[in-house]
Formats: structure tokens, sequence, C-alpha cells
């Protein structure tokens, strides 16, 4: 147990729950990545508490609390409109799965809490109050050497939960810390347990992982310990210059995914698989879609506009940032997209819903029913606007429509 330098304290709802526990004759810890943050001087997300008492002896001493997992001996307190997780001293008893523990039993012992945990960082608890710091295992000093270790033996630790081979990339990754050797090491040797992890929690990590400033250095990671083999097979052996990309790439999760799944032969069978949502495939699929474009065969302002037209206005800034991270040569989409603010086509009406008439427009100046020669007039004039812009005016639109609707071939109509 050591003296800590004076850390900024933890907000008061956390530190209330604490004092209540004290004030009840029980220890009461901070613990984990609120720890590990503090001392580190990140923000701290969740503040997690470790103590003696038993989920039963924590209840009564709160207004309001949820019974998170009781039998994993975890009781969330809701104070102050904030959540706090504490949770019972205790020590695990085996995983036959490699994904979660066959059962707990409680301790009163600190520090067999603590050598259940994964990482030396994450292995340390606090108390504000008499700015106390358990460190058991050198959290402290890995701290200050930025290096990321095991709790003690890495193979063991890794085959108790698979997901924590994954997680070492993901911490060393968003922290910018070494993973030391031996740990690194284990991290191949237990690929196996690695293959019982869900899909489900591979995405959760992965994302952070391609969300980090340094998402290049973690995919090189990932690439050398074969982790990146086992959820996304069928990357190319030149996979590392995808880590040169990333390095590159501007901070969007959309760009970055696209640079990682576009190197597959199927990038949606890619992207379902890995539990990536509706909508982030889409963004993510139009992106790559954009390889199908020749940048020089945009040469005039109109062709700029259909441009956008065929993207999407949404898509345009990731489109661009996956360009430039990809392309050796950045003269042709350099030139493309300076022809785009140029001629303001990032901001001119490009779809049906931004024509100053409407589908209902139509039908009632052509005294037409719902048809699709509706839909086939209301593209002409767009088309007519991708052209000139300055036709976008409801009653000029309207003027066309007579002109539009006979230029229409019988078999279109």
């Amino acid at each position: 147990m050591t003296v800590v330098r004076a850390l900024q304290p933890p907000p008061e709802a956390p530190l209330q729950v604490a004092r209540v526990l004290h004030t009840a004759g029980f220890e009461a810890w901070f613990v984990g990545g609120c720890v590990r943050d503090r001392l580190l001087g990140r923000e701290v997300g969740d503040w997690d508490l470790t103590t003696n008492a038993r989920p039963e002896q924590v209840i009564p001493l709160f207004a309001r609390t949820i019974p998170t997992g009781i039998a994993h001996g975890t009781v969330t307190v809701v104070l102050g409109g904030s959540s706090i997780e504490v949770t019972t001293y205790r020590v695990e008893l085996g995983y036959s799965d490699g994904r979660r523990p066959d059962g707990v039993a409680f301790t009163d012992d600190l520090r067999r809490d603590l050598e259940r945990r994964d990482f030396t960082i994450n292995a340390m608890a606090w108390d504000p109050d008499r700015g106390l710091l358990v460190d058991p295992f050198g959290g402290q000093a890995d701290l200050a050497d930025r290096c990321l270790r095991a709790v003690g033996r890495a193979f063991d630790r890794f085959s108790e939960d698979g997901l924590r081979t994954l997680r070492a990339i993901r911490f060393a990754t968003v922290l910018d810390f070494d993973i030391e050797p031996l740990t690194f090491a284990a991290i191949r040797e237990t690929l196996a347990v690695f293959r019982q992890v869900s899909a489900e929690r591979i995405h959760v990590e992965l994302v952070k992982i391609l969300g980090s400033p340094h998402a290049g250095r973690g995919l090189s990671w990932l690439i050398e310990s074969g982790l990146l083999d086992e959820f996304l097979p069928g990357l190319p052996l030149e996979a590392s210059s995808i880590a040169d990309a990333l390095r590159v790439a501007v901070p969007s999760l959309t760009v970055r995914c696209a640079l990682l799944f576009g190197e597959l032969h199927d990038p949606a069978a890619g992207l379902t698989r890995l539990k990536f949502s509706l909508a982030q495939r889409r963004d993510i699929l139009a992106v790559l879609a954009s390889r199908e474009i020749d940048p020089e065969a945009v040469l005039t302002d109109a062709d700029a506009r259909r441009f956008v037209a065929k993207v999407g206005k949404e898509n345009l800034d990731a489109i661009e940032g996956y360009q430039a991270a990809l392309s050796a040569d950045q003269t042709a989409w350099s030139g493309l997209f300076g022809r785009l603010s140029r001629c303001g086509a990032r901001d001119a009406p490009v779809t049906a819903r931004e024509l100053a008439l409407t589908g209902h427009d139509v039908m009632s100046r052509l005294a037409l029913p719902p048809s699709r020669e509706v839909g086939r007039i209301v593209q002409a004039l767009i088309e007519r606007v991708l052209e000139a812009p300055e036709l976008n005016d409801a009653e000029t639109l309207a003027a066309l429509l007579p002109e539009v609707a006979a230029s229409l071939r019988p078999d279109e109509r």
C-alpha cells in the first residue's frame, strides 16, 4: 500500500457511496479503469467500487439500488443521477468456456480480488479520502513506462477469457502503450480460446481500436498476433498496407472501416458477420462504391453535380477521407473535390427531395394519377436541374412540365 500524490477526487456521488460504506464499517476502494485513467490524467467514464461488504449488506445502506449481478457480487447504487457499481471482493472459480467464470466466491482479501484482473494497470485500488493506493502488481510502474502487462502469467489470464487478447491490443492502441513481450506472445498461444469469443464482443473492441488515433499501430498488432486472421479471414498478404493507410486516415470510423473491410472479397459479408449495424454497413459500402468511379471522368460542373447525386451528399466527407488515405496519386481526386467546392455542387439540388416541385405537384398540374410516369417526369426534372441548378424554381419547373412529359418515350410513360 502506498501513498499517492494528490489526485483530483472522484465526483461527489461515487465519493459519497464510498463514504457510506466506510461509515458502516466496510472497506471501499475505487478500482479498475477509473483508477488507471485518473492516474493518467484521462477523463474517467465509470466509477466502480470494490468492497468487503456482501451484496445483502450493501443494499440496505442506500435508498435506491439495482441488483445488477447479485450472483457475481455486483450491486448498482443510484445516487444523485449517477449509477455506481459496487462489487464484493471475489475470486473466480475456473473458466471452462473461455468466456466467463464458472462461478465466484467472495473473499475479504482485496489482493485476491485484484489478482484475478486482466492487466496490471487495471489491478490497482484507490482510497481518495486517505490518499492510499493498493498496487500489488506494479501497475504504477507500468503506467510510467507506458507498458501493458498481464497480471501474473499472461497465458493463464488469456486462457480464462479469450476476449482479453483483443482487449490487450485495444488498451495498448488507445493508450499508445507498448505490449510487454511475454504478454504479446501469449496472444498467439491462446488463439484457440479467442475463437470462442462472440462476434458482438469482437465488434465492440474492434470499433475502439479503429477509432483510436493509433489505429494503424493497433492493426499491425492484430496482424502480427494472428488475431485479425481469426475474425477477418481472407485479407491479402499485403494487409500491412492497410495499417499504413490507417496511420494517415482521418478520424472517421466509416473511413477506417472502409479501408479495412474494403480489402475483403465480400466487404458486406464481413461487416454483417461482425455485427455492424444496417446504417453503418450502408455508409461504409457507399464509401467503397466510390472505387468504381473514375474521378478524371468528372469534366464539367454538371458532371460534378451528378457525382454528388450518385454518391450522396452525406457520404462526401467520408469518400474524400477514404480516397486521401488510399490513393497514391492524389491529383485526380483532389481535383474532383476542388471542383465540387468551386461549383457549389455540395449544396446544389441533386435529389427529388430537393426539387422545388414535388411528385404531388406534378400530378396536380398534369392531372395524372400516381404512376411510374410521375416518377420518370420527376427524374427528368432532376436531370434538367443537374445541368442548370438555376432552374430549380417551382414556377420555372412547372412551365417545363409539358415539354418534359412530351419528351418521354411511350414506353417510359
